[in-house]
C-alpha cells in the first residue's frame, strides 16, 4: 500500500518556492498510480524540487515518485534502457555502468528524478549536444483517465512530440526509454582566460570540445573556462580544493549580500583560488558538481549568433546598476530539437543563467537581466524564474497553440494543472 502523509509543508530546494499539500502520496508501483489518479481530482508531481518556478506547488494532492524507480529493461544492441520515471539521475550509474552504458548528456546537477530533468527540457552544454528530453525514445504516459498510453515516433506520436518537454501537465510519465551510448570517460578541464580571448574564440572552441561552458564574473575580466572531452586516459579522480570552491562561494555570498560594495573586490580573487585543473573519470562522475550554497536561477535561451552581444549588454548593465551577486554567470551553448514547448525548438542555442544567493532577494539581479534576455527573443527555462505571459510565450513558441489544444484534449478536466499552470495554459494574460 502506499505510503501517505498527511497535511505536509513542501519547499523547493533553494526554499523560495512552498506550499502546504492537502496529502503526499509515495505510491510503491504503477497499480497504485492508477488507482491515486482515478480517486484524486487534483495532482501534482514532485521529483527532487530543483526547480525555482512554481511548477510544483499546490494545496491539493502531491506525489512523489520516489518509490518507482530502476531501470525496467535494456536494449543492449541500440544502447537503450527503458527508466521508471522517479529514478534519480545520481542513481543511473548503478543500473547502466553493469550493462555498459551512459547518459548521452547531463547538466552539473544530477539530483533531479529523469521525469522531473525531461519534463523541463534540462539540458548540459555542446554545440552538437541537444536537451536529455531529446534523447528519449519513447515514454509511457499516464492519463487523467487512468489509462497508460505508450508514445513514441510510431505510437501517439503527436503526444510524443510534445509530450517530452510538458511540465508534467499531459499527465505522469510512468517509464521513459532513453538512447544512451557506451560507457565513456570525460576529462575535465578548468582555466582562467580573459572574456576578450573568449569572445574572440569561443565559437571556434565550441567545435573542439565535446562539451564547453563558462562562468563570467560580472566585475572580472577573467573567467572560468570549462571543458569536458571523451578519452581514454587512465582515471584522474576530481579532489576538492581547500578551501572547497563551495566554501569559497558561500563565504563570498554572505559577504556581499551584508557589503555589497565589497562584491568588485571579492571577485579579484578569482585569480588567486581557481588554479589550472585537469580530472578524468566516467561520465556520471565527472558532469555533476557540488551544489550546497543554495541559490534562485534565472535562464533563457538565446539564438547562437546573439549570445556573445547579449552577454556583453547583460555584463554592462550588472555594472552600470551596482548589482551584488558573487555568483557568476553561466554560458553555454545546446543544439536545436524537435520538441515544442523545448526552449530549443528549431534553434540552436546560448543559455545564459543568472543566480542569485538564496539569502539575497532574486529581484535585484533578475529584473536588471531578464528584459535584456527578453529583447533577444529568449525563451525561459521552464525549471528557472522568469515572468514571461502567455501571450509573450506564443509569440516565442510557433506550436504554443497547437499544445495548449493537446492538452485540453488529454486532461479536459485540468487534473494535472496546479494554479500556476493553470495562469500559464488557461488565461490570456
Amino acid at each position: 500500500m502506499h505510503e501517505q502523509k498527511q497535511s505536509q509543508h513542501w519547499s523547493n530546494w533553494s526554499g523560495l518556492q512552498s506550499s502546504n499539500p492537502r496529502q503526499i502520496l509515495y505510491p510503491e508501483n504503477i497499480a497504485e498510480l492508477q488507482e491515486i489518479v482515478k480517486n484524486n481530482p487534483k495532482i501534482r508531481v514532485v521529483g527532487a524540487g530543483h526547480s525555482f518556478t512554481p511548477l510544483v506547488c499546490t494545496d491539493e494532492s502531491l506525489l512523489s515518485l520516489d518509490h518507482i524507480s530502476g531501470v525496467e529493461k535494456s536494449d543492449l544492441a541500440h544502447c537503450q534502457s527503458t527508466i521508471f520515471a522517479g529514478t534519480r539521475l545520481f542513481n543511473l550509474p548503478r543500473y547502466l555502468d553493469p550493462i555498459n552504458q551512459s547518459l548521452m548528456q547531463q547538466g552539473d546537477i544530477d539530483q533531479q528524478s529523469l521525469a522531473g530533468a525531461v519534463s523541463t527540457g534540462t539540458h548540459g552544454t555542446g554545440a552538437n549536444l541537444k536537451c536529455i528530453s531529446a534523447y528519449v525514445e519513447s515514454f509511457e504516459l499516464l492519463t487523467a483517465t487512468g489509462e497508460l498510453l505508450q508514445c513514441s515516433s510510431h505510437e501517439n506520436a503527436e503526444i510524443f512530440t510534445a509530450g517530452r518537454v510538458a511540465l508534467g501537465s499531459f499527465g505522469i510519465l510512468t517509464k521513459i526509454t532513453m538512447q544512451n551510448k557506451a560507457r565513456y570517460k570525460l576529462k575535465e578541464h578548468i582555466e582562467l582566460c580573459s572574456l576578450d580571448q573568449m569572445k574572440q574564440n569561443i565559437h571556434q572552441w565550441k567545435q573542439q570540445h565535446r562539451h564547453i561552458e563558462c562562468f563570467i564574473f560580472s566585475y572580472q575580466n577573467q573567467l572560468m573556462l570549462k571543458t569536458l572531452d571523451e578519452t581514454e586516459l587512465d582515471i584522474i579522480p576530481r579532489t576538492e580544493s581547500w578551501p572547497s570552491e563551495d566554501a569559497l562561494l558561500t563565504m563570498c555570498s554572505e559577504l556581499t549580500k551584508s557589503f555589497p560594495k565589497l562584491n568588485p573586490y571579492l571577485q579579484k580573487l578569482l585569480g588567486i583560488f581557481v588554479k589550472s585543473t585537469t580530472f578524468i573519470d566516467w561520465s556520471g562522475k565527472i558532469f555533476p558538481t557540488p551544489r550546497n550554497t543554495k541559490f534562485n536561477e534565472m535562464e533563457y535561451q538565446i539564438p547562437v549568433d546573439q549570445g556573445l552581444e547579449c552577454l556583453d549588454e547583460v555584463l554592462h548593465a550588472l555594472r552600470a546598476k551596482h548589482v551584488a551577486t558573487f555568483f557568476p554567470l553561466e554560458f553555454r551553448f545546446v543544439q536545436g530539437d524537435d520538441i515544442w514547448l523545448s526552449p530549443f525548438y528549431q534553434q540552436d542555442s546560448i543559455s545564459i543563467s543568472v543566480h542569485q544567493y538564496h539569502k539575497q532577494d532574486p529581484r535585484l539581479i533578475f529584473d536588471v537581466v531578464e528584459p535584456i534576455l527578453q529583447r533577444y527573443k529568449g525563451r525561459p527555462h521552464w525549471g528557472k524564474m522568469h515572468t514571461l505571459s502567455t501571450n509573450k510565450l506564443r509569440d516565442l513558441y510557433p506550436r504554443w497553440d497547437d499544445f495548449l489544444q493537446l492538452r485540453a484534449a488529454l486532461d479536459p478536466q485540468a487534473k494535472f494543472l496546479n494554479p500556476y499552470l493553470e495562469k500559464l495554459f488557461l488565461s490570456e494574460n
